[in-house]
């Protein structure tokens, strides 16, 4: 005689990453269903007002918001639970049981399954960082010590090289990391403006070692990704620092998206613009231990409309060419046809084949969201003419800590 099986409903629970949260309360005030509530400690979402409207999802500085979990419908993670997590839970065992899985359900299953929010996971070998040492209501002050432009005076992009002095506050950094800017003022409903997050630019031992520092890659903002003039508030402000202001910044943020520290390693970036940041920062570590001979290579792939355009180009070429392999893509120089940072890597298929299959490398991808699917795709088809499924590849790659993704 056949047992009958249980049937388990499958869930996938909206949750809030307590690990990258900045408490900014963003969440909170753009939910419909007024399912986010906080405490003291940590920002929750309420299964059973929780619509699934993602409405809070697009304005959440951090990311935090996007975090889901797949559990059985009857015992979801309460707020009580939610409250006193340090750290968001690993995905539980949840047995539907294929042939007795209701087809809405069934598709629900899928979808949590399928990396929606998914558990990143940093390099085995990466530097343990801190974060949320600062909050909104207690930041740290820091110093402009330099602001430079680092785009052609005639480029349609000013981006600028800021450096932040903290001076007797910790602020320990990481390759890979962000922080929080502070603007001042009131938006336009009278509120203080939301954090404004930015990629660190510079090496865990600071701009310039020893001094409790750190630098950003800021780009004026001047309209939107649809070509409609907006100001950022953000970025102006940061642009038009002065030496000696004082700026109010939060965090560090970031747990995954770190460098790998083992000898042998090696680091094959993808950017565009301000994407650069963190590339630089793992490369300029990289420049400063060359002496140690600890092996590992970098290749880089770096796209902007023209070599104006794209900042810490004159430094970039002063890189011995054995210490890092830099590809080019420029999208506007006149007389010349369009190449993205796709083109290049395909142009550089059986390189980029070897590098993929090899357990040491550890792949970065940062810049505009545009980019993601055009390089995604161009990993696809090279991994299809080199023996290679990028559809099984890519999910172990992301599982052991070697492919990280940060695009906004």
């Amino acid at each position: 005689m056949n047992a009958t099986r249980a049937v388990v409903e499958v869930l996938r629970q909206h949750l809030i990453d307590p690990e990258i949260c900045i408490r900014c309360n963003t969440c909170e005030e753009t939910c419909p269903s007024h399912a986010v509530s906080h405490d003291a400690r940590n920002y929750v979402v309420d299964p059973a007002k929780c619509n699934f409207c993602n409405d809070c999802i697009a304005p959440c500085p951090t990311g935090a918001i996007d975090s889901w979990r797949q559990v059985d419908k009857a015992k979801p993670y309460s707020l009580a639970e939610q409250l006193g997590w340090d750290s968001l839970p690993a995905q539980a065992d949840v047995d539907a049981g294929a042939e007795d899985v209701p087809a809405d359900v069934a598709r629900i299953r899928s979808i949590a399954t399928a990396g929606e929010g998914g558990q990143a996971f940093p390099p085995w070998s990466a530097a343990h960082p801190y974060v949320n040492l600062y909050a909104p209501d207690k930041p740290a002050i820091a110093t402009v010590s330099g602001n430079y432009r680092l785009t052609a005076d005639d480029a349609s992009s000013d981006i600028r090289h800021i450096v932040l002095e903290f001076g007797g506050s910790a602020f320990p950094v990481l390759e890979g990391q962000t922080i929080g800017i502070l603007p001042p003022g009131l938006d336009a409903s009278g509120k203080p403006h939301h954090v404004r997050l930015y990629s660190v630019a510079s090496p865990r031992d600071g701009e310039r070692p020893r001094y409790n520092n750190l630098s950003l890659t800021v780009k004026r903002v001047r309209e939107d990704h649809s070509g409609k003039p907006v100001v950022g508030v953000g970025s102006n402000y940061l642009c038009d620092l002065a030496k000696g202001d004082q700026v109010r910044v939060v965090g560090p943020y970031g747990t995954t998206f770190l460098m790998p520290n083992h000898p042998g390693s090696s680091l094959l970036m993808v950017c565009t613009g301000t994407g650069s940041a963190p590339m630089r920062a793992m490369t300029e570590r990289r420049r400063r231990r060359i002496a140690l001979k600890e092996g590992g290579k970098l290749m880089l792939f770096f796209g902007a409309r023209n070599a104006g355009e794209l900042p810490y180009f004159g430094p970039l070429l002063k890189l011995p060419k054995d210490f890092i392999d830099i590809n080019f893509a420029f999208s506007r120089v006149p007389g010349e046809p369009k190449r993205y940072v796709q083109d290049r890597i395909r142009e550089r298929g059986a390189e980029v084949a070897r590098w993929l299959a090899d357990e040491h490398c550890y792949v970065y991808i940062c810049g505009l969201k545009g980019m993601e699917q055009g390089v995604d795709d161009a990993f696809r088809e090279i991994c299809s003419g080199h023996g290679l499924d990028w559809e099984r590849l890519r999910p172990a790659l992301r599982g052991q800590g070697r492919y990280h993704v940060e695009t906004y």
